[in-house]
């Protein structure tokens, strides 16, 4: 059996190696005769009047008071969109489909990781916001009030949100893979009025006791008058008298009834507070009209949704920002089905995901490149007894991906018919900004190809900020867009230092490097400080990666620059190899001489560390910060959000064992 899976796997291989001579991938005709938008003039049109094409995007949502304005530019980078309209978000998600006769519709099939399933139509999401919204007013929480939510990826984080927006209150959501102590600065920066959280959060078979952790940290809070209490896992936990609340007996005694606040476009519908590594954490402002304007239009054209058709599944997390636009405001706006899953790609086991994708019909599928290096590495037999053949669309999130993985998921996962839609995008930009439109753009593995139309994006030259025609500089966006943050909360000075400093006003510096080819396509490379400079060789980090994980015997890698007397800096790279490999020293050159094959002998890593795996948080992004620390030897940063704090132990003995053979 072994044996038969091996050769499996190599054949596999050798098929993927010989699609990386393809250039291209067109959308299949099939696709493009029902897509969303199939006519190429939709970048002109959008170029040519792009503040007339945003406002037409916005007129497709429910207003109250339909805007007249599109933008006002008059004081950069401060820009504020639609303002004279009135809308809500809740009543856009739920209400205006409800009425349209749509109520019996599932929004959520959900699924728990030990096998519970709930079905929510847009009648009981509506009836349960409803409620809920009528809660969070009986104990005091009034239009502008900050409230925080700090839940597991069970239904009631969707309530919660939606309830926040129902009363004009912002909602800071925090990632449940935090620690307390995360939860608290956040409450505490954001001066939260309430926290809504859990009895306990499941994991991987086991239990986290989440309400007792928020005990410990939350006394000394002056603003927060309330903790909401969710009862999920069923764990005991201390209710204090005249703070705490359950949840569902404060929605037992509230009104059914709630009509939706009347709210200005530019009202704060949240703040999300990014990871500070060496600063404390940014808190990203996004406004309700223009937000909901730029989730809407791009969930709509870049998966291609057809409302009452698909079965939508983004594998993230509600607590990142990928998770407020395409889990909750852009599919739930477009009347969209979605999966829910509570727990982790490869729990109960390693096909899970793909189990689900054939339980639920899924069509359309969104994740990270980091989660499809892990199935690369766990075996595509999981994902072949599974019968996937609904699905339609694939799409990327969260990091540039390789080559490799690129052709992997396009030929394993999407059996060589969907188009592959790889997105750039971030917390502050709301919404999708680099994409192809799959039934239009043809894809290259690696590349997020266009800007989406009305988006302004462009790679310059760090010195003056002068466009780069063909090769690589830094990406910057430069007009306004509907879903832009609009500030750093209660920070406007380090909102425009962050952003608006380097090449003026009116020119958002994202802080990635990247590439543009001869067909005008973007290759995003990393974060500007994802780079290494060895003898004066500028190298991307992700470029290193790829081209060590194209090698056949290689599942996963992170490569950071290291302090080196010689050339400046090094190429340490940490390498998680496929199944049961063991690492030798014949491997580490041939791995170093096929970086040499692909980029240059400047580029092989002068240090391999092999890692069984390598740290990631919860949302599957590895976190390099760590690794490092861990190669310089400094002692760790913050590992509280890790998905599993056992991988840095393991790499401590790793870096030992490897020192105690050099010494």
């Amino acid at each position: 059996m072994a044996d038969t899976a091996s050769t499996a796997g190599t054949e596999l291989e050798r098929q993927l190696e010989e699609m990386l001579e393809i250039e291209k991938f067109d959308p299949p005709a099939s696709f493009v005769e029902r897509a969303n938008l199939a006519d190429p003039a939709v970048y002109e049109e959008a170029n040519a009047d792009w503040k007339g094409w945003w406002m037409k995007q916005a007129r497709e949502l429910s207003w109250f008071r339909e805007p007249t304005l599109d933008v006002n530019e008059s004081n950069p980078p401060f820009y504020r969109w639609f303002e004279d309209g009135k809308i809500n978000a809740s009543y856009n998600c739920l209400d205006r489909h409800v009425e349209a006769g749509n109520g019996d519709r599932v929004a959520f099939h959900w699924r728990g990781e030990e096998g519970e399933e709930r079905e929510l139509t847009y009648s009981d999401l509506l009836r349960d916001v409803q409620r809920f919204a009528n809660a969070l007013k009986d104990l005091g929480v009034r239009k502008g009030d900050i409230v925080g939510i700090y839940l597991p990826m069970i239904p009631e984080v969707i309530v919660s949100m939606l309830a926040c927006a129902r009363i004009g209150a912002p909602h800071n959501v925090v990632f449940g893979g935090f620690s307390a102590d995360a939860v608290k600065e956040r409450m505490e920066f954001s001066e939260a009025k309430a926290l809504i959280t859990v009895d306990g959060a499941r994991r991987k078979g086991r239990t986290a006791p989440i309400k007792e952790q928020v005990d410990v940290v939350m006394d000394d809070l002056e603003t927060l008058e309330h903790i909401i209490v969710v009862k999920h896992s069923g764990d005991a936990c201390e209710m204090r008298e005249g703070r705490d609340v359950w949840f569902h007996e404060i929605c037992d005694a509230a009104a059914p009834e709630c009509p939706p606040e009347e709210l200005d476009a530019e009202h704060p519908l949240y703040v999300l507070y990014t990871s500070g590594s060496t600063a404390k954490p940014k808190g990203v402002l996004h406004t309700t009209g223009g937000y909901l304007t730029g989730v809407s239009a791009t969930h709509s054209y870049v998966f291609d949704h057809k409302p009452g058709e698909d079965v939508y599944w983004c594998a993230a997390d509600v607590g990142w920002v990928t998770g407020h636009s395409y889990i909750v405001y852009g599919p739930l706006c477009n009347g969209a089905t979605s999966v829910m899953w509570e727990g982790a790609p490869d729990y109960p086991h390693k096909g899970i995901w793909w189990e689900l994708c054939e339980r639920y019909g899924v069509t359309i599928f969104y994740t990270a490149p980091t989660a499809i290096r892990a199935c690369i590495k766990w075996g595509a037999e999981h994902v072949e007894k599974h019968d996937l053949s609904r699905l339609r669309l694939l799409g990327t999130v969260g990091e540039p991906i390789n080559p490799k993985a690129w052709l992997w998921y396009h030929k394993v996962v999407g059996g060589e018919r969907c188009p592959i839609v790889d997105t750039w995008w971030q917390t502050e930009t709301g919404a999708i900004m680099i994409t192809p439109l799959p039934g239009l753009v043809s894809t290259k593995p690696g590349s997020a190809t266009r800007a989406f139309p009305g988006v302004l994006a462009d790679v310059v030259d760090e010195r003056e900020g002068n466009p780069v025609e063909e090769g690589q500089g830094l990406l910057v966006l430069k007009r306004p867009w509907p879903s832009m943050l609009r500030t750093l909360y209660k920070e406007d000075d380090r909102f425009v230092e962050t952003y608006f400093s380097k090449f003026g006003r009116t020119t958002y510096l994202v802080g990635d490097a990247a590439r543009r080819d001869k067909d005008g396509y973007f290759w995003v490379i990393g974060r500007i400080d994802d780079v290494v400079n060895v003898s004066g060789h500028r190298l991307s980090t992700a470029e290193v990666e790829s081209a060590i994980v194209s090698h056949p015997k290689v599942a996963e890698s992170a490569v950071i620059g290291q302090s080196d007397e010689l050339t400046g800096q090094a190429i340490c790279a940490f390498v998680t190899l496929n199944g049961d490999l063991a690492g030798t020293d014949e491997l580490i050159d041939e791995i170093r001489d096929h970086v040499g094959e692909r980029i240059g002998k400047f580029a092989r890593p002068k240090r391999i560390i092999w890692a069984d795996d390598l740290p990631k948080t919860r949302s599957g992004k590895i976190m390099r910060r760590l690794l490092r620390d861990i190669a310089e030897g400094r002692a760790l940063g913050d590992v509280t959000t890790l998905r599993d704090a056992g991988v840095m132990a393991a790499l401590e003995d790793k870096i030992k064992e490897e020192q105690a053979q050099e010494g």
